[in-house]
């Protein structure tokens, strides 16, 4: 009964001071109110009960635990499909990474290719040979000078061949 008598003296003074009135002073009316509405001079005080529940077992249930169980099933099924697919985009993305690299290698090796082709065409040139020849006092060999390794002295294989005189070792022709 007493609280109802504060509120509405409360409502009664707001309403005599309008919307002017700030924050702290509703702030401090409202403390006021409630200090008056207490019975006596010491507050209220609430004594914590301290429940013992650790003699209660809990029942079993052996419905939730199959719905549990379906359920853990149903999460790890899940969570592995997930995870395939995860693992399974990042292989796409590596390998598309892989192969950029290797395309961008293969280019660099043909362009590589390319140049050494090049380098090979300048330092085979005739021409430069025979300057090259020239300026180290090198001249045009002589038929038969050449001899290479398979028997063949730079005539060709179908020309005619020159029949030539084997000389003995003891220097005295025999008739």
């Amino acid at each position: 009964m007493a609280t109802m008598t504060v509120g509405i003296e409360a409502m009664g003074t707001r309403a005599a001071r309008g919307r002017a009135q700030s924050v702290a002073e509703r702030n401090a009316e409202r403390f006021e109110a409630q200090r008056r509405a207490r019975r006596g001079p010491t507050p209220e005080v609430f004594f914590t009960k301290h429940i013992d529940n650790s003699r209660i077992v809990k029942a079993d249930d052996p419905e939730r635990r199959r719905e549990m169980r379906l359920f853990t099933v149903a999460m790890t099924v899940l969570f592995s499909l997930c995870m395939v697919y995860v693992y399974q985009h990042f292989s796409s993305i590596e390998v598309g990474y892989k192969i950029e690299a290797q395309k961008t290698q293969v280019a660099v090796l043909q362009e590589k290719n390319r140049d050494l082709r090049l380098n090979e065409a300048q330092l085979t040139q005739p021409g430069r040979i025979v300057t090259i020849a020239k300026q180290l006092g090198l001249d045009a060999p002589a038929p038969g000078q050449i001899i290479r390794n398979d028997g063949f002295t730079g005539q060709e294989v179908n020309a005619p061949a020159y029949a030539e005189v084997a000389v003995p070792a003891s220097g005295v022709l025999s008739r």
